[in-house]
This record gives C-alpha cells, sequence and structure tokens, in this order.
C-alpha cells in the first residue's frame, strides 16, 4: 500500500458497520475503542482485497 487513496478510505469508512461509525462517539471508551477496531478492520481488509473495496450490497461483474 504505497499510496492512500482518500476516497477509498472515505467510501470504506461509509461501508464499514453503522455501529461502528456511530459507535466512534459514544460517550464510553469501550465501546469507542470497539469501534475504532472494527473501522480499522474494514479500511485493512478493503486495502489487502484488491483495486475495489468490497461491500456486501454490491454485486460482483467480471470485466
Amino acid at each position: 500500500m504505497n499510496n492512500i487513496d482518500t476516497a477509498r478510505v472515505a467510501e470504506t469508512i461509509l461501508s464499514a458497520p453503522g455501529w461502528a461509525r456511530v459507535g466512534i462517539t459514544a460517550p464510553t471508551s469501550h465501546i469507542r475503542v470497539e469501534a475504532a477496531f472494527e473501522l480499522a478492520r474494514a479500511i485493512v481488509e478493503s486495502a489487502c482485497a484488491g483495486a475495489e473495496p468490497q461491500n456486501p450490497d454490491q454485486l460482483g461483474l467480471s470485466l
């Protein structure tokens, strides 16, 4: 991962589970930590997966 594409990172964050996106602002620290790890996992998974961020709602089309 030599170049970080901010648009791809943003898309990955937006496709992460909703609880993690909301949980990052939770009043309790243990929920914030779990949410941060979930967002980090989604970003790393996307970076290792290939050129396109994977979204379970998106159908895969071969070109």
